[in-house]
């Protein structure tokens, strides 16, 4: 399957409503050795469409990791649970900050599998993480 073409302007307005950083977890994009994706909020394979109201801004990571996923399973409810959607929902109504600022906190049921699923607290981005808190860098602001 090819990929559809999303315009160099669409890519750039998204990446301006993101404020240039991952919907997910929150990196900004000045802290990425790689560009951001623009990723389809539901995957093509999952019948989702190239329309500017599913696609958003994504780190290489986050994106890699939640693939074709649009559901996970709840670890305190055991039930289906869709993954965050950052154009439609606000990251602090579902995940906060650890207290030392290095781990994302799914305090909702769509937060907990978003955090499962794209394992959004993995070695990499918690190592990173760390060396930006103690610089000064992170969490982010608002």
């Amino acid at each position: 399957m090819s990929r559809p073409h999303i315009s160099a302007a669409l890519r750039e307005k998204i990446a301006d409503e993101a404020r240039h950083r991952c919907g997910y977890c929150l990196t900004p994009q000045s802290f990425t050795a790689m560009p951001m994706h623009v990723e389809h909020i539901i995957p093509i394979a999952a019948g989702g469409t190239s329309d500017e109201s599913n696609l958003w801004l994504a780190c290489p990571l986050c994106n890699g990791h939640k693939g074709v996923q649009t559901h996970g399973v709840d670890p305190v409810t055991g039930e289906r649970t869709p993954l965050f959607n950052p154009r439609r929902q606000k990251w602090q109504e579902h995940f906060r900050w650890s207290e030392d600022g290095v781990e994302i906190i799914g305090v909702t049921a769509t937060g907990r599998v978003t955090v499962i699923c794209l394992q959004l607290n993995n070695e990499h981005l918690v190592r990173a993480r760390r060396r930006w808190v103690a610089v000064g860098w992170h969490p982010p602001k608002g």
